[in-house]
């Protein structure tokens, strides 16, 4: 199992129109197959950064997201609202180490 938390900072401006984005995304990616979970987080105390966190059986379950329609839609649509670019990084899953734990 694989988790990806994906950190992104968005430009003042339009951070509403990044969050019904990227809502319509995870509404999404939590169907896919081999998806654990898909979170969109806000941080407390800075409006403007967000985190998802994308948790998936598999890398290739994880690598397929990126091949959906919503993903790439969410792509295209955000990629200009950037207050710098994203980053993710890859975790493995210790603790729940049963997918029926999720």
């Amino acid at each position: 199992m694989i988790v990806t938390c994906v950190y992104i900072s968005v430009i003042p401006e339009v951070i509403d129109e990044f969050i019904v984005a990227t809502t319509e995304n995870q509404l999404q990616a939590v169907k896919e197959p081999g998806n654990l979970r898909f979170d969109l987080i806000q941080q407390s105390d800075d409006p403007c950064r967000f985190m998802l966190y994308e948790a998936y059986e598999t890398e290739e379950a994880a690598a397929n997201h990126k091949t959906t329609v919503h993903y790439l839609k969410w792509r295209d649509t955000v990629a200009e609202w950037m207050a710098e670019p994203r980053q993710g990084i890859k975790y493995n899953i210790i603790q729940p180490n049963d997918p029926s734990g999720w």
